[in-house]
């Protein structure tokens, strides 16, 4: 299981909840626990559990937003701009277009370095919540049982496509970077983020779909 990308969110807020700021976000929270609305494309998602880990770190409650059944990420943002949620974190592309005409205000990113994409917009950590790191990732996943020679081609051919300019461009286009790990560190990254998911997922007691 080789990997592939990663790259940051952005969490966002609605003009109409009148949140500037992370600061302003959780003083907001502050003064009226349990009020503020965030949203997610689905409990357990990824974008879900990065907000939820955002509220845990911040301490702050919120009442979250499930989306509608037939409701994809792109609706979810959509009901932000609309002002039926307060904040979310939210892939950058897919916000981007909303960002830059003013329709959504982005708050802060979620990795430890700022995006190419948003290159003035702060990183949660540096907005104040210390040692913030939330990134969406991507892997290529095999059987269990495939022969090692297979899983090492596989390896080094998706490293070739990833290495070749063009590819490079269109991911940077994207805010997105390569990830440069062995297959054994790929595994124990993997097993570090399945333990982060399950103790978010103790901690506010989520039941994931």
């Amino acid at each position: 299981m080789p990997p592939l990308t990663s790259q940051p969110y952005v969490l966002v807020s609605s003009n109409s909840s009148g949140i500037t700021s992370v600061s302003g976000l959780i003083a907001k929270a502050e003064e009226k626990p349990g009020q503020l609305r965030f949203g997610s494309a689905g409990v357990g998602a990824g974008n879900h559990m990065g907000v939820e880990k955002f509220n845990l770190e911040a301490g702050i409650k919120s009442v979250y937003v499930p989306p509608g059944p037939r409701d994809a990420i792109a609706d979810v943002v959509a009901n932000t701009v609309a002002g039926r949620i307060d904040y979310m974190i939210a892939p950058i592309p897919l916000a981007l277009a909303d960002i830059r005409a003013g329709k959504l205000r982005a708050l802060a990113v979620s990795t430890r370095k700022r995006s190419p994409l948003l290159p003035e917009v702060p990183t949660i950590a540096e907005a104040g919540i210390a040692g913030f790191d939330y990134a969406v990732w991507y892997g290529v996943w095999v059987r269990a049982g495939t022969p090692a020679g297979v899983v090492g081609k596989l390896a080094k051919d998706v490293a070739r496509a990833l290495a070749a300019p063009d590819l490079g461009d269109w991911l940077a286009k994207h805010g997105a970077d390569p990830m440069t790990m062995t297959q054994p560190e790929f595994a124990r990254f993997v097993q570090s983020e399945s333990e982060s998911a399950a103790r978010i997922i103790k901690s506010t007691g989520l039941k994931p779909e």
